[in-house]
């Protein structure tokens, strides 16, 4: 029995590195493919929304971004969450120097039963006019194409709802070992192609620093007021879409915005962990086989390849099937990264510490369960969320 389980052990890790390789070179090729230029420089008219609670250090920046795009059909509209620090301040003064294009309106209280995002954004939408609505966070950069690229790519993939991946700017250990966690949707989870193809809501996938929707499919759907319980607004906003017909896209916009989510790996621990959860729709039976599946089959093999191999040469033992397949495991899902690395431009010498970002994932999973079941909550922003 024992020896059944172990070779079922090794080829379940053999089986899993060889698609999660594949799934990796297949998604890159995706958005390699898919993910147009910016082309456009004229069209419908678009609506930048940004959200701002406490942004003084980066709101300036991410204002000023967005005053000089190719695209010339556009507003900016700025709404300052009750902010504590001197982002009113910062924002009256841009508002100012761009009458035209810049925006701001000051935010209400926080209904009781909304979470701040939700319903900065849906305040924002009741003022917006533009055919095309580009959700962005205050703490994003953007390129001067990056209207130019939200339009391009909507128009050429005819579809209602559009997101991806944008550059990540991380400088400490600790940052470099959380944030790459965002990418496991393209390497471990998700064949992006069907996050355009498939009809079923669970494939349809968001990032809410950079969304861009159709404003009537949008509000047809229900608006922000279907996810204004939502921690991760941003892929239940995908999913509202795509259950209620309307066609999403995932791309790779690393031309469009930067954006350093975070400084540290407190804070990157802290801002994952309280979307983990939420993400799988608090399902506690999902986080259970998700939490073990990692460490038996992508966290554990790393190590027992080590151990394995060290006990081997020292030992003079034959090498076993077993430690083949380990070694072939840490090689696939070592390349399974390389691919992201390289495909979303990040330092590749932080593959060969890769069984971190899974140990780190395991910690922030639980923590954010925990947190969640205890109704103890993350103070973010100076507000209690779930």
């Amino acid at each position: 029995m024992m020896a059944f389980a172990i070779a079922l052990f090794d080829w379940i890790i053999i089986g899993l590195g060889v698609y999660f390789f594949c799934l990796s070179v297949s998604n890159a090729l995706w958005l390699a493919k898919e993910s147009r230029p910016a082309d456009l420089t004229d069209g419908p008219l678009v609506s930048v929304l940004i959200p701002a609670r406490d942004e003084e250090v980066h709101i300036e920046q991410c204002i000023q971004s967005f005053m000089n795009q190719t695209y010339t059909n556009y507003e900016v509209l700025v709404l300052n969450d009750n902010s504590t620090d001197k982002t009113g301040e910062i924002l009256n003064s841009l508002q100012a120097l761009y009458p035209d294009k810049l925006k701001v309106f000051q935010g209400v209280p926080l209904p009781p039963d909304w979470r701040g995002k939700p319903f900065a954004m849906d305040q924002l939408c009741k003022q917006a006019k533009g055919k095309y609505w580009l959700f962005t966070d205050a703490d994003t950069i953007h390129s001067p194409r990056s209207i130019s690229l939200a339009v391009t790519n909507i128009i050429y993939h005819k579809v209602d709802f559009l997101s991806g991946y944008i550059t990540q700017k991380m400088k400490t250990f600790g940052e470099k070992i959380t944030v790459p966690l965002m990418y496991l949707l393209s390497g471990f989870i998700l064949p992006l192609q069907m996050c355009k193809w498939s009809k079923l809501s669970v494939f349809a996938v968001a990032i809410g620093q950079y969304i861009c929707v159709k404003s009537d499919a949008f509000m047809e759907c229900g608006g922000f007021s279907l996810v204004k319980g939502k921690t991760t607004e941003d892929v239940f906003m995908a999913r509202t879409m795509r259950r209620h017909g309307y066609k999403t896209v995932f791309l790779n916009l690393r031309d469009a915005a930067l954006c350093r989510m975070y400084t540290s790996w407190q804070s990157a621990v802290k801002g994952i962990s309280k979307n983990i959860f939420d993400f799988i729709d608090k399902n506690h039976i999902l986080l259970v086989f998700a939490v073990l599946g990692i460490f038996i089959f992508l966290t554990l093999p790393p190590f027992l390849a080590v151990g394995l191999t060290a006990y081997t040469l020292i030992g003079t033992q034959t090498v076993s099937f077993t430690l083949v397949a380990l070694w072939i495991n840490l090689i696939l899902v070592g390349g399974t990264w390389a691919v992201i690395f390289r495909t979303q431009d990040i330092d590749k010498k932080f593959i060969c510490i890769y069984p971190l970002l899974f140990t780190n994932l395991l910690y922030t999973a639980l923590l954010s369960w925990v947190h969640s079941v205890k109704k103890q909550g993350y103070e973010w922003k100076g507000r209690i969320v779930y």
